[in-house]
C-alpha cells in the first residue's frame, strides 16, 4: 500500500533509509536544491520565517544563524518532527506537527514562507499558495522547491534499485495521482506541470519572481562523472513569489 507523504516516513526503515541517505556525499538535495534555494531566499536578517514540510529543520538552523529572528516549522510526520526538534534544540525555532494543508495559517505573521520538496506530496496546491499569502506580511517571500514535473509524470523508468539510467517523461498533461516506489516503500505524490505550479502562484496573488531548475554547478560536485549525469535532467523545480507590499 501507498503511503501519504507523513505515513511514509514514519515508517522507521523508511525513515533510517532515508537519514543514511541524506548523509551522503554529492545528494541532489546538497548539490543542485539547497545551492539554488539559498539564492532565490537571498538575505534573511530580521525576518520571521515559515517553513512547510520542514523535514531535520536543518534549513532553520542555518537561516536562524544568518540571522532571521524566528523560524517555525510545519511538519506531519512524527519522525521529522523530533529530528527537527534536535536540529533546533538550543536556537530559537520551533517545530509543530501539522500537515500542510490544515494547519491554522495566521494571518501576516511571517515575513518569508520557504518549502523544500514537499508541495508535491500535496493534492491542492491552489489552497496551500492562498494559505501562505495571508500568512505573509506586505512585502513577503515565498520560496519554493519540489521534485521537477518532467520526474512526476511518469515512473516507469525506474529500475526497482540502484540508479536511474533513463527517464521517460509521459501523461505530463495529465494531473494527479502518483504512487512511486522509493527507499524501499510506496509513497504517494502528486503530479503537476510547471504551468500549473507558476498558475497557481499568481493566482494566489504572488508576483512572480524566479524560477529555476536546479543547473547543476560543477563547484559543488566532488565527482566529474556525477556532475555529468546531473546534466542530463532537472530533477528540480525553484519558485519565489512575492506578496505586493
Amino acid at each position: 500500500m501507498a503511503h501519504d507523504g507523513p505515513g511514509f516516513y514514519d515508517d522507521a526503515d523508511i525513515f533510517a533509509t532515508y537519514m543514511r541517505h541524506r548523509q551522503q556525499d554529492e545528494t541532489p538535495n546538497d548539490t543542485l536544491e539547497r545551492p539554488d534555494l539559498l539564492d532565490m531566499i537571498g538575505e534573511v536578517t530580521g525576518l520571521r520565517v515559515l517553513d512547510l514540510g520542514s523535514g531535520d529543520a536543518q534549513i532553520g538552523r542555518d537561516l536562524l544563524a544568518a540571522g532571521a529572528v524566528a523560524y517555525l516549522g510545519v511538519e506531519p510526520s512524527t519522525n521529522m518532527m523530533q529530528a527537527g526538534t534536535a536540529t533546533l534544540a538550543d536556537t530559537a525555532g520551533q517545530i509543530t506537527q501539522a500537515t500542510i494543508e490544515a494547519w491554522d495559517y495566521p494571518a501576516a505573521a511571517f515575513d518569508l514562507a520557504i518549502s523544500r520538496l514537499a508541495l508535491h506530496y500535496v493534492e491542492d496546491v491552489a489552497t496551500t499558495f492562498r494559505q501562505v499569502f495571508g500568512a505573509l506580511s506586505p512585502g513577503g517571500r515565498f520560496v519554493f522547491s519540489v521534485e521537477h514535473p518532467v520526474i512526476t509524470s511518469c515512473n516507469r523508468a525506474l529500475d526497482g534499485g540502484g540508479q536511474r539510467h533513463t527517464w521517460t517523461v509521459d501523461n505530463y498533461h495529465i494531473e494527479g495521482r502518483r504512487a512511486t516506489r522509493w527507499l524501499g516503500g510506496d509513497v504517494v505524490k502528486y503530479h503537476r506541470t510547471v504551468e500549473v505550479y507558476v498558475g497557481s502562484l499568481l493566482a494566489a496573488g504572488f508576483a512572480l519572481e524566479g524560477l529555476r531548475e536546479a543547473s547543476p554547478r560543477r563547484a559543488a560536485f566532488l565527482r566529474e562523472e556525477t556532475y555529468r549525469r546531473r546534466q542530463r535532467i532537472p530533477l528540480f523545480l525553484l519558485l519565489a513569489g512575492r506578496k505586493p507590499a
